[in-house]
């Protein structure tokens, strides 16, 4: 059993405590807001396992939100299963469909790579848009009979709430756990120069796709328990492209390749898109400011917040990385 390390342990402590205080306070708002932090969290550090440890940018992994989601929601609406099971199958439909993509796409590189995830993201959206059993592109609504089990309505939020938490703890343990083991070498020798793992013996086409399974995995539970949680789901919504962008904005912010960074990067966009969306004058413009972000942090802070401070106080690094 490897020892917790520093970042991982106050990393996972602030999250506990984050989600604890909508609990005590019993605050609506408050529940809301860090729902959608947990979110982004989740999001980021299973997309941090692909970008972060092996250098391969998807721009369509939102697509593995999508489909856990609409698994999830079908499950539950169609054959009443109850949030949990629907949320783990949904997961590892996500992450089996990522195994088999990334035994085709993964031979391909760079910017090659990322054109392809965004060509699968749009080839499904309009699968799905086109598969009347579960919708088409009204997508699919829940009854509100499918939340009596948990007591009504309200109390599915909660229960979502406290789904959300887990899998964000998941998320994160299972990041740390992937980076300091074998295989997480293997991925970051990847990331540094794949024809020379290759030469070193590292088994990359199957490192790369088991690294892009685990990365859809969460994504899929995450989209499992929001939809859950919203009531219905469209296609829309489930494939928007903008939601991929999101993901690879807060890993690049924070710093890809640690645990602290995904965590970091999360918790600093929910806060500025917050502000953004409620602020007149950049309420519409919130991503193209993402965007100028972005290509500063690319420009001045290519390791992210994260890479900074290690940069500047070394001795912080045991503590973010």
């Amino acid at each position: 059993m490897r020892k917790p390390t520093i970042s991982l342990i106050w990393v996972v402590a602030v999250i506990i405590a984050m989600g604890l205080l909508p609990v005590v306070t019993k605050s609506v708002t408050l529940r809301e807001t860090v729902f959608i932090m947990l979110m982004y969290i989740a999001l980021a550090s299973s997309l941090n396992i692909l970008l972060g440890y092996t250098g391969y940018v998807s721009f369509g992994h939102i697509v593995f939100y999508g489909i856990g989601g609409y698994v999830a929601i079908s499950l539950i609406e169609y054959y009443g299963f109850s949030i949990i099971p629907a949320m783990i199958i949904g997961g590892l439909f996500s992450a089996i469909i990522a195994y088999a993509l990334g035994q085709a796409i993964l031979k391909l590189r760079g910017a090659y790579f990322a054109i392809a995830t965004i060509g699968v993201n749009e080839a499904i959206k309009a699968l799905v848009e086109n598969l009347e059993p579960i919708g088409g592109a009204e997508g699919i609504y829940l009854h509100i009979d499918v939340y009596n089990p948990y007591g009504g309505p309200e109390n599915a939020i909660w229960l979502s709430y406290y789904l959300m938490l887990v899998v964000t703890l998941a998320v994160v343990v299972v990041s740390w756990y992937v980076k300091k083991s074998k295989f997480g070498l293997g991925l970051l020798a990847i990331r540094e120069d794949e024809d020379a793992a290759i030469s070193l013996g590292v088994d990359t086409r199957s490192y790369k796709s088991l690294a892009y399974a685990l990365s859809a995995f969460f994504p899929g539970m995450v989209g499992a328990i929001f939809f859950f949680k919203n009531g219905n789901i469209e296609p829309g919504v489930a494939f928007h492209l903008t939601k991929s962008v999101e993901m690879i904005f807060m890993v690049m912010l924070g710093g890809f390749g640690t645990i602290a960074g995904p965590f970091i990067g999360a918790v600093a966009y929910e806060r500025i898109r917050g502000y953004l969306l409620v602020s007149e004058a950049f309420k519409n413009l919130h991503m193209a400011i993402s965007g100028v972000i972005l290509l500063l942090i690319v420009l001045f802070m290519p390791r992210g917040i994260v890479g900074f401070i290690c940069d500047k106080l070394p001795k912080l690094r045991r503590y973010l990385e």
